[in-house]
């Protein structure tokens, strides 16, 4: 597309020709408030609350609905905008209920946010006036819907009926008594339903498994990638540390990649975090006692002096650095290593758009450097193992096991950190490398693959 000229607040501005105003406007940080539209979902034009001024036009104008052409002046800002968005804000808020110290969405509300910015009006309605509606509805698929809430965005609506075309949400009634339901007889239980409480700008939609938990202020986010599958979807990691306790996660978010996941992530990697931190690992053991890290290292140096035929088991969910480390340590000690792959396909979970059969994070890296998919080995002396689930299916003569969970048993088991306590590096199935930052510390930190590897090269 052609490059124009446009004035923005008295600033001149390049823009692609015929592109939607409020895409310019939100791609350079211009602020401009908005509920129904959504950069995945397009515009709707049913809030107004994008109204702009546009110099020769007779009165404001939705930015969603507004085309760039060249020499065009907009102003965003000004008494005579602001007036209008007092105005559209005071209808959205006719039939709100004031209950914004209970709600989930409280810290990340639009409706907070605009009202701060553009309300401040006094209400010319009783609280006994309010038209109200369903508190509390359970949608099915992690979801709850409080109707009172709902300004009517449609954006959940629009997702159900354009991007996963199930087409279980609507609104039903008129005027006042609007408001978002389910279609009679059915649950919201699409693979993606959670996506409607992030598209929510309010806090109509919310997640039953982070309803009430954890107030959002007190959350750190970190850019990391989920693990569930192949596809490697990029998400935020929201965690908290209270005191005396270790770091916890609470949510995973999906975080926007348009190489990637879009705006999106599946159910399952949504709510995988329960299991990453249970039933962890978190003492070495050596034939069910605790040890400390030195006797652990002087088990593993008698084992490798006693032992001729060595293999390596490697897992495809851990970091390209680690694997790699792994890779040049089998060398080294001159051990076979392999990455048995068929644990990781479940051909019942992947469709054809984010879930992926290959449910693993890291398998291009594997296939990168090569990694058998088999041991050639008759007979193993023995078996270290990082990570990999297949393990308990070996009858090695002896055993090291590093491991996050406490899923293998083996007569030295070593912990490691999760994904999410240290950082490093996926490779997903299109072989697009994705960091993950570290997001959570334990009062008591686990040391690295790199670290014990370290130690062990320098055994004598």
């Amino acid at each position: 597309m052609s490059l124009v000229n446009i004035t923005v607040d008295n600033t001149n501005y390049k823009a692609e020709d015929k592109t939607l105003l409020i895409d310019f406007l939100i791609h350079n940080n211009i602020e401009i408030p908005y509920f129904c539209y959504h950069e995945a979902l397009g515009a709707d034009g049913n809030c107004r609350m994008c109204m702009v001024e546009i110099e020769g036009q007779k009165r404001p104008q939705i930015a969603c609905d507004t085309f760039i052409k060249d020499g065009m002046i907009v102003k965003t800002k000004g008494e005579k905008i602001n007036s209008v968005r007092q105005r559209i804000l005071e209808l959205e808020l006719v039939n709100h209920p004031v209950d914004c110290p209970i709600c989930d969405q409280a810290g990340e509300c639009k409706l907070q946010d605009f009202y701060m910015n553009y309300g401040l009006h006094d209400s010319k309605v009783e609280q006994k006036q309010k038209v109200h509606h369903k508190k509390h509805v359970d949608l099915g698929s992690q979801v709850m819907l409080d109707q009172e809430r709902c300004v009517l965005c449609a954006r959940c609506v629009r997702f159900t009926s354009n991007v996963t075309r199930t087409g279980e949400l609507g609104i039903i009634n008129r005027g006042d008594h609007a408001c978002v339901s389910v279609v009679p007889g059915m649950k919201l239980d699409n693979p993606y339903a959670m996506n409607v409480v992030d598209l929510c700008p309010v806090g109509a939609l919310t997640s039953k498994d982070f309803r009430f938990n954890q107030r959002v202020w007190f959350l750190k986010s970190v850019n990391s990638i989920c693990p569930g599958c192949a596809t490697g979807c990029n998400i935020f990691i929201d965690h908290s540390k209270e005191k005396y306790k270790d770091d916890m996660i609470y949510r995973f978010r999906p975080r926007i990649n348009n190489d990637v996941n879009g705006h999106f992530m599946c159910d399952a990697g949504r709510l995988s975090y329960h299991s990453f931190q249970e039933n962890r690992l978190e003492k070495i053991i050596l034939n069910s006692s605790a040890i400390s890290a030195a006797s652990a290292l002087e088990v593993v140096k008698t084992k490798l002096k006693s032992a001729t035929n060595v293999a390596i088991l490697v897992d495809a969910n851990l970091f390209s650095e680690d694997i790699a480390a792994i890779a040049s340590f089998a060398t080294a000690i001159n051990a076979h290593i392999a990455c048995p792959q068929e644990s990781y396909f479940d051909d019942n979970f992947g469709d054809d758009w984010l879930k992926n059969s290959q449910r693993c994070a890291n398998l291009w890296m594997i296939k990168d450097l090569q990694i058998n998919d088999q041991f050639e080995l008759s007979e193993i002396d023995l078996l270290i193992n990082f990570n990999h689930p297949d393990f308990s299916k070996y009858s090695p003569k002896q055993s090291i096991s590093f491991q996050t969970h406490k899923n293998f048993d083996s007569a030295l088991m070593i912990p490691i950190p999760a994904f999410f306590e240290t950082s490093g590096t996926f490779v997903n199935k299109d072989g697009i490398k994705q960091h993950c930052e570290k997001a959570t510390s334990k009062l008591k930190p686990l040391a690295t693959i790199g670290w014990w590897i370290t130690q062990i090269r320098n055994l004598k």
